[in-house]
């Protein structure tokens, strides 16, 4: 688990406080981006994919969360479906992202920045189609 954790002010009380690691708004931010039609999948690093070759989902890949003095700063690296409008779909991944993390841990974001990293085609689909047809 990483040092930092963002701590949330809670008017409850003495009920105590509420902790929230990075990598769980890492986690959330990559499973609300890549909900959005449009987002082929989430660039991870070399370490993320060996892990999923080995069956564990890594559901916090392609997401760098920055805990700022201004608030959450998170950045997004995915890739685009071929044929996808690239400014509306970094558009609704930040409206998703934002309103997600809005809904699930009440954290306000500074910024939400996307970064398109390339485009999927859909080669391999295509060829089973012609070599059927």
């Amino acid at each position: 688990m990483s040092e930092h954790i963002f701590e949330m002010e809670q008017d409850h009380g003495t009920l105590g406080k509420v902790e929230i690691a990075p990598e769980v708004i890492e986690v959330i931010a990559g499973i609300a981006a890549s909900e959005v039609e449009g987002i082929a999948q989430m660039r991870g690093n070399f370490a993320a994919g060996v892990v999923e070759r080995f069956g564990k989902k890594n559901h916090g890949k392609g997401v760098k969360v920055d805990l700022r003095d201004d608030g959450v700063a998170i950045d997004i690296y995915c890739l685009v479906q071929f044929g996808a409008s690239i400014p509306n779909v970094a558009k609704k991944v930040q409206e998703n992202v934002r309103q997600a993390l809005f809904n699930m841990t009440g954290l306000e974001t500074s910024e939400i920045n996307v970064h398109i990293v390339g485009i999927q085609f859909e080669t391999a689909k295509q060829e089973q189609e012609v070599e059927q047809g």
